[in-house]
Formats: C-alpha cells, structure tokens, sequence
C-alpha cells in the first residue's frame, strides 16, 4: 500500500462513520475514529496526521513510547488512546504518554493508576473494559460486575471514568454486544462507549458508539512485529 492510500482510506472510512451516523440520526461528529497504528511504525502515522487525523490508538506502552514523544514534539495537538492491556507495572508510563485510557479492567490496576495520576498530576479519561462475551481469555470486567467496579474506579477511586469499551467474540453477532455495552454505560451515567473495529464499526455506530478503533481498513493489513 502507498502511503497516499493511507489518507483516501481516512477519508472512505470517514465517509461510512457520516452515513452510518446518519442513518442512526446521530450527528457525524458525535463519533471520534481512533486510528490504530498497531505494528505501523511512525512514518505511516505521520501520512495520517499529514491528512489531517489526530486521534490515534495503540496497544501497547512500549511501541507508543517509541513513536509518539517526536510525533506529539512535532504535533502537539494529538490525542492519544491505549487500547490494549495494561500491566500494573506499566501505570505511570501510561498515565505519562495517553489521554484516554480505554483498557481499565481490574481493581488492582484502578488503584494503580489513581496513585500514578496523583503523582503525576496528569489525569487521562478512563473507560472501563467490560468483556461482553465473558471470554476466559480475554481481558475486561464481566458485565454483572461492572456497576460495582465502575463505582470502585470512579466513586472511590476518584479516577475520571468517562465510558465504557468492549471486544465482541469474534464468532458472535456484534450487535448483542454493543447493545449490552451501551446499556450498562447508561445505567452509570457514562457517555464514551467505545466499541466497533474495521469489520463492524457501523453496526457499533447504530448502538451509540462515541469511539470507534479502526487499523486496518485505514493502514492496510499489520506487518508482523519484529
């Protein structure tokens, strides 16, 4: 894929995020694309910026470290969001470089990153993980659980959780998924559901996503990581 590909594919897969919007009468800019540049290394994310986008999602810490301190020297208006798992160990440098952390799912690491947010005086928004299809291999709180872990994080905690996130199964209907996501976000007072990647991002916007993390359909498929 030539890197000009990256900003026409910004602007189709904008297209589908303004007609699904509008199909769901719900305003194009009420849905924030976070671009994931997961395995893509800075040059292509700078092809993104270069056609205008500046909401970015990676999955982890270490990569983000190595390609966002001179993309956001260069671009400091750049918006940040860890997708992926978060080790405890990892709290402060996440708090350091991300404005929104998607991926809170336990309450050790809530704790962890309420004493790392204190101590930096740096408080990115938090959503929480809930893992929709409870999934034993996947990450995220389950949904019977999440009421009382929201008001863990945010009631006890103090920390700024401002939505919720989820990864349906990969072999299950999206849309039962979205559906429950948005309705335990409604019960706690949260506006952010992030939900919907490349493959199913309409659908999710039809259910009330505000965030929607799409990697492929934008910088083609992931080269394996080295």
């Amino acid at each position: 894929m030539t890197h000009s590909a990256i900003a026409d594919n910004l602007a189709a897969v904008r297209e589908r995020i303004a007609l699904a919007a509008a199909a769901a009468g719900r305003p194009a800019g009420a849905v924030t694309l976070v671009a994931v540049g997961k395995t893509h290394g800075a040059a292509r994310i700078e092809e993104a910026i270069r056609a205008g986008h500046r909401t970015f999602g990676e999955n982890r810490v270490q990569e983000a470290q190595g390609k966002f301190p001179a993309l956001r020297a260069a671009h400091p208006d750049l918006s940040l969001h860890l997708i992926g798992p978060l080790q405890t160990n990892k709290a402060g440098d996440a708090v350091a470089l991300f404005d929104v952390i998607e991926t809170v799912d336990r309450p050790k690491l809530a704790k962890a990153l309420a004493k790392e947010m204190a101590k930096a005086k740096r408080r990115p928004e938090c959503f929480v993980q809930v893992n929709t299809g409870e999934e034993p291999q996947k990450a995220g709180v389950l949904p019977r659980e999440t009421d009382a872990f929201v008001a863990l994080a945010r009631d006890e905690l103090g920390l700024p959780v401002t939505g919720l996130m989820c990864i349906p199964p990969l072999d299950e209907e999206p849309a039962l998924h979205f559906a429950l996501l948005a309705k335990i976000a409604a019960r706690n007072g949260l506006t952010n559901l992030s939900m919907g990647m490349s493959g199913d991002f309409e659908t999710a916007i039809r259910f009330g996503a505000t965030h929607v993390r799409v990697g492929t359909a934008i910088f083609g498929a992931r080269p394996l990581p080295v």
